[in-house]
């Protein structure tokens, strides 16, 4: 049985004092979750989250890191940097770095290997733009992304991974891919990871990250291959993002 698990993306929101405050009020609302609970905040709002957050079940993540460890990288900041300040999970590859910031597989898969040699949960993004889809071969598309991100990590670490399937369409617009839409395509997903790793594919959680909000997260969540969401603007109200973690934590038996 996959632990599910819910990760909040804050994006660009949220000031430090703002951040704590979101996050006090949402620790009383997901205290007896049964699935993991995440949030991922902007850099300067991790020391004031980490101090919000201690003797809570919330995990802590970021949304981003570099693979270098260190040097000239202006703007950038290291795996070190982030696990002195407590964090224990990051993003990789959303889609807006790669629209906005020229990340490709290539430098996903050295992020997804420095975010492991860290100690930290990566949650790793892939997913198809609606030209993508309507085009035909999204399958292999997504599928091509999930073998690159992992590309050389090893079979006792994959499990290690957290994988967000993120249809680029269905991000901040409104849209939803339908229950059975995302649960088909988190399978393909399944599939192509156990093309390298076998059974350990079955224990890689797969999230689903297009818009699921408190309306959604239950059909959502009901289905098979689903094992959490990455949430977005749902994640900046308190009573909402509480909402999708019961949805998750009802499929814990």
């Amino acid at each position: 049985m996959r632990k599910p698990i819910i990760a909040g993306n804050w994006k660009m929101n949220m000031t430090p004092s703002q951040g704590a405050a979101l996050i006090n009020e949402m620790k009383p609302l997901v205290a007896d979750a049964k699935c993991d609970v995440v949030v991922c905040v902007p850099y300067v709002d991790i020391p004031a989250a980490a101090e919000a957050l201690k003797g809570s079940n919330i995990g802590l993540g970021a949304q981003n890191m570099n693979f270098e460890p260190k040097g000239a990288f202006t703007g950038e900041i290291s795996a070190d940097m982030l696990k002195e300040l407590g964090v224990q999970y990051v993003i990789i590859g959303h889609s807006e770095r790669r629209a906005y910031y020229a990340e490709t597989d290539e430098t996903v898969n050295k992020k997804v290997k420095a975010a492991l040699d860290a100690g930290f949960t990566p949650i790793v993004c892939v997913g198809e733009s609606l030209e993508q889809r309507e085009a035909g071969g999204w399958e292999k598309l997504i599928a091509d992304q999930a073998k690159a991100a992992l590309d050389g990590v090893c079979p006792m670490c994959v499990t290690k991974v957290v994988i967000a399937y993120e249809p680029i369409w269905a991000i901040g617009t409104g849209k939803t891919a339908s229950d059975e839409q995302a649960n088909e395509a988190i399978a393909i997903i399944r599939k192509a990871v156990s093309e390298v790793y076998g059974e350990k594919a079955e224990e890689l959680r797969i999230q689903y990250g297009g818009s699921m909000n408190a309306k959604n997260a239950q059909g959502l969540m009901a289905q098979e291959q689903i094992d959490g969401g990455l949430i977005g603007g749902a994640s900046l109200k308190a009573p909402d993002f509480s909402v999708i973690v019961a949805a998750a934590s009802a499929t814990v038996k």
